[in-house]
């Protein structure tokens, strides 16, 4: 619009990542006031399952393919910050690495970094022939990588202590650092759908054909998203090895590939917001069902439901999704924005001016 303020112009562009941001910066905020260090391990942890979420939607949302095997990114981005934040004196006692590992502890931003790189160029090299692939062939494929990966991490002890648990990470992820890496997360995967690159992956998700014949080079496409998207994923193992300062390969299975998945599917997989609600709310179903686990005191009575019944409940409500509203939540939208709102309002008006014009006379 001519003569738009420039900063009212950028809040209107970026108007999706910049509410979620501030809405989830004050449920932190709030959560941090309430000195409840349970709820704000709580909340922690839900950042952390949304940057995995986000990191999904990047590519299953933009292309429309559902894969399975994400989790191996978050897999490799943990024991990757681990090789380098390890005091020396824990790397040489329970690993064996390269000097330039073994021998050295990195400052713990850069190996973040370095870490979720290192998964974002596994990706590059196992997703270019998977993305030649399309339908079940991909979703299958991505599951053999992340069974390949499994199998491959649990046999290798020098590195990652095999099928034990690797301890002594450092701890530094409270609310306000994953908080930070989930606001990054959602700015990334807003531009990149909105990017020409975004766009002609879209396009492919609509139709494919048509894509292809409008020139559309649909593998490219989706690996640009699959990088990205395991960027993310390793942005995802990072955090949580730091935030629980112990990591084993058991972990990054199929349980956390099918909680990530469903909560997705139960937001909503075509809409950044749904990414996030999804998160949230499968997060806040788990840690009630959690609770009521080990039991909630309720005056003279203890309340308790049998163990399983998190994983139950996730099933359960997924179903219903899946059923009612297969479109998740959010049913692809977006929060809404009081800048369309009131473009929408003049397009009207000025459409009823139009119409109350008396018609031009003849010959006029």
């Amino acid at each position: 619009m001519t003569g738009e303020n420039p900063l009212l112009a950028l809040v209107r562009t970026y108007w999706t990542p910049l509410a979620l941001a501030l809405i989830l910066l004050a449920v932190t905020v709030l959560v941090w006031l309430s000195g409840d260090g349970v709820l704000a391990r709580t909340v922690t942890d839900a950042w952390i399952r949304a940057v995995l979420v986000v990191g999904l939607y990047i590519f299953i949302g933009n292309a429309g393919v559902l894969v399975f095997g994400h989790i191996a990114f978050t897999l490799i981005g943990a024991y990757a910050t681990a090789w380098f934040t390890l005091s020396v004196f824990k790397k040489s006692f329970a690993l064996n690495l390269p000097a330039i590992l073994a021998s050295y502890q990195y400052p713990v931003l850069p190996s973040a970094i370095a870490s979720a790189t290192l998964a974002a160029l596994v990706a590059l090299i196992v997703g270019f022939p998977i993305m030649r692939l399309s339908g079940l062939a991909a979703s299958i494929a991505s599951l053999a990588v992340l069974g390949m990966f499994h199998t491959f991490y649990t046999n290798w002890p020098s590195w990652t202590m095999g099928a034990a648990t690797l301890p002594g990470v450092p701890l530094y992820v409270n609310m306000w650092v994953a908080l930070g890496w989930l606001v990054a997360a959602l700015f990334i995967a807003y531009v990149y759908q909105r990017s020409r690159f975004g766009l002609a992956l879209r396009a492919t998700r609509e139709d494919e054909i048509a894509a292809r014949a409008a020139g559309v080079d649909i593998a490219f496409q989706r690996l640009i998203a699959f990088v990205i998207s395991a960027f993310f994923m390793g942005i995802g193992g990072v955090l949580q090895a730091h935030f629980i300062g112990t990591i084993a390969v058991k972990n990054f299975w199929l349980g956390l590939t099918f909680i990530s998945l469903a909560m997705l599917i139960v937001g909503g997989q075509r809409s950044l917001t749904g990414a996030v609600v999804g998160a949230v709310t499968i997060s806040a179903i788990v840690e009630v069902l959690r609770r009521f686990e080990e039991g909630v005191q309720l005056g003279p009575l203890v309340l308790s439901v049998p163990l399983g019944a998190e994983e139950l409940g996730v099933a359960v409500v997924m179903l219903l999704i899946l059923i009612f509203r297969p479109s998740g939540i959010m049913a692809g939208r977006e929060i809404p924005s009081p800048f369309e709102a009131r473009r929408r309002t003049r397009f009207l008006e000025a459409l009823r001016q139009d119409a109350a014009k008396p018609d031009a006379a003849p010959g006029e």
